[in-house]
């Protein structure tokens, strides 16, 4: 293999690794800080970080047109705004696993979600790999028993909306990417997200924040987020994109929920039981399904019929 290509498989399974442990970083910011403080300091050091580098030094930023700023308002508002509000809240309430388990469902109902807005066909395995995963969710929720719901059924709703948000915000970007890069629209949409969350801040949280203060401590987990989460993950995947294209580089998301399960384990000593184990299996294998194109689902089962009666002509001639 050519350096070029380790260096570009490295870049994506850094990215996964690094949002597999923003997780686990939520858990250390929330020891000190409420949601939309974390919030508020993540996006901060984000957009900050993105004006330096995109804007100033990598000179990448477009001027953003007037007509499209409709656009970039409303794709803030679904991520990281509202997003955010479902999954800061929701991880104040449920584990790192079960966390990036449902987040991990967002690419099964993409599908759904063009199906309503551009009339684009559902395969098969689209539905097989959206039934597969909810499967393995239900199985990670009630790993002790379906009378034993081992989360918040609030923080569950929470995930659940930045799903949604999730869903939204994929699909309102299919306008944007068109007129301006990846690096353009994460730096508008994160500041425009800012703007959104300054005011909810000072309204319910900023005398809490007054309270804590800021430290070292209580800053690093923060700037984990802020940096290495929403800014160098983002820009590692991005390139691992731009050489494997979108469908190769996804495919390496399926390993989230694995890579928190396992760090989640070993970090903060969350209990992984076999059918919590078995069920991130099933969400992970219902997105590999939900990849398989229609074409080679067929070929798969065209190949079954046809190694039988080959196998019954060569018993039949011996």
């Amino acid at each position: 293999m050519k350096n070029n290509s380790i260096g570009i498989y490295t870049a994506a399974v850094l990215a996964m690794f690094f949002w597999s442990l923003s997780y686990i970083w939520y858990k250390e910011v929330f020891q000190f800080y409420k949601p939309i403080t974390l919030v508020v300091g993540r996006l901060s050091i984000s957009a900050i970080f993105l004006f330096i580098t995109v804007g100033l030094i990598m000179r990448k930023l477009t001027k953003m047109k007037v007509s499209d700023l409709k656009y970039f308002l409303l794709l803030a508002f679904f991520e990281p705004f509202l997003y955010f509000i479902g999954e800061s809240f929701g991880m104040t309430m449920v584990s790192p696993t079960l966390g990036a388990v449902i987040i991990a469902t967002i690419p099964l109902f993409s599908p759904l979600g063009e199906f309503y807005l551009y009339n684009t066909r559902i395969t098969l395995m689209n539905f097989i790999g959206v039934l597969f995963s909810v499967i393995g969710v239900a199985m990670v929720v009630f790993y002790r028993g379906f009378g034993k719901l081992d989360a918040n059924p609030l923080g569950i709703a929470c995930m659940f909306l930045a799903v949604f948000a999730g869903l939204s915000y994929s699909l309102a970007l299919r306008k944007l990417t068109e007129r301006y890069s990846v690096f353009t629209i994460i730096t508008y949409q994160n500041t425009i997200a800012l703007i959104y969350f300054i005011p909810l801040f000072f309204i319910f949280e900023f005398n809490h924040f007054l309270t804590v203060g800021v430290s070292l401590r209580t800053l690093i987990p923060v700037v984990k987020l802020g940096i290495i989460a929403s800014t160098f993950a983002f820009l590692l995947f991005m390139h691992s994109v731009k050489h494997l294209g979108v469908t190769k580089a996804n495919a390496f998301a399926n390993a989230i929920p694995v890579m928190t399960a396992f760090l989640s384990y070993f970090l903060i000593n969350e209990t992984i039981t076999l059918v919590k184990a078995l069920g991130i299996v099933m969400v992970v294998l219902g997105l590999f399904l939900s990849q398989i194109p229609q074409k080679r689902f067929r070929n798969i089962f065209a190949f079954i019929p046809v190694g039988l009666i080959t196998r019954a002509r060569l018993r039949k001639n011996e």
